[in-house]
């Protein structure tokens, strides 16, 4: 199966390849034959029922500072020119965001966007992993004052206070147990987002790392154990946290068999979460899931080629329905 892909996403020329998940899904579309677009989320334009997108093909190879060819930008519409759409900007979560998934909902039963864009717009990282709150820590999401401290005091030590729609561990702070800090971190972050927050007891096995389990179309396909950097509690790669192998234990391997199915069900093909201390889930990643590319390099496996299976398969049912 030959397809026509364009991938939404930021430039080529921003990315590391040595770990971009963007990168090895072009890498490996190209391995069978696909063609590939790329082209910027400010670029979608609707008009008269029909999506388009400033897009230009380009090819890629493993080589630092030389990465990639493309060729002239051109208008390409969404249903005529592509069978395929993936959508991979990086977060921030924010109202263009959600406004791309609008768009590229339009496409639905013509062509198949990865992840599913409604399914993405439903499930923010932090709001989603809600829907199974019996594998979580104590968490909160609020906003007033009041509401942090009655909660400190059920739970009393360091908290962890993350804004609810970040990502890569961007402005996750603690607040030590005597809570000195959290009145000016709650203006701080009031200022700064209108949403509310999300607060959760500090949880010590953090230390330990957490684990980036990538699931593709509701299987497990692999996971990395990510430990905090030198003088850091954060264990994102991003944040400067190192990435270690690592195998599941059964209450992961629990929590990956409850989300499965919900996973499938959304078209949501390509997901990251994240689990503490081998029991604690605390993100279900459905905007641009990173981390195969670590995975592989551990594991001897090829999570792109079996990406590109699951949505294949997807594919052909559809033409086959």
């Amino acid at each position: 199966m030959t397809l026509r892909v364009a991938v939404q996403m930021d430039p080529l020329e921003s990315i590391n390849i040595a770990g971009d998940s963007s990168f090895a899904l072009i890498e490996a579309a190209q391995a069978r034959g696909h063609t590939v677009f790329e082209y910027g989320v400010q670029t979608l334009a609707y008009e008269s029922g029909r999506l388009t997108a400033w897009a230009a093909p380009v090819t890629v190879q493993r080589v630092v500072g030389d990465h990639f060819t493309r060729d002239e930008h051109r208008r390409i519409d969404l249903v005529k020119d592509v069978d395929v759409v993936l959508m991979r900007q990086d977060p921030p979560f924010d109202l263009s965001y959600i406004t791309a998934t609008h768009l590229l909902e339009r496409l639905e039963g013509q062509t198949l966007v990865v992840n599913d864009p409604a399914s993405v717009r439903n499930a923010p990282e932090k709001v989603f992993v809600l829907d199974f709150a019996h594998f979580m820590p104590p968490t909160l999401i609020a906003r007033r004052i009041e509401d942090v401290r009655d909660f400190h005091a059920r739970h009393p030590g360091d908290l962890v206070m993350k804004p609810l729609h970040g990502n890569g561990g961007k402005a996750v702070v603690r607040i030590p147990a005597d809570g000195s800090n959290l009145g000016a971190l709650i203006e701080l972050f009031d200022n700064a987002w209108v949403e509310p927050h999300m607060f959760q007891p500090f949880l010590p096995e953090i230390s330990e790392g957490d684990k980036r389990i990538v699931l593709v179309d509701g299987e497990i396909a692999g996971a990395i154990n990510r430990r905090p950097g030198e003088g850091e509690f954060r264990s994102n790669l991003a944040a400067g946290g190192y990435a270690e192998p690592t195998t599941l234990n059964a209450r992961e391997e629990e929590i990956c068999a409850a989300l499965g199915p919900a996973l499938k069900e959304r078209g949501l093909i390509f997901v990251g979460i994240d689990v503490i201390g081998g029991k604690w889930l605390t993100e279900i990643n459905v905007t641009s899931p990173t981390g195969i590319m670590a995975i592989d390099r551990f594991n001897g496996t090829n999570t792109p080629a079996r990406i590109w299976d699951a949505i294949e398969a997807r594919l052909q049912a559809a033409r086959a329905s």
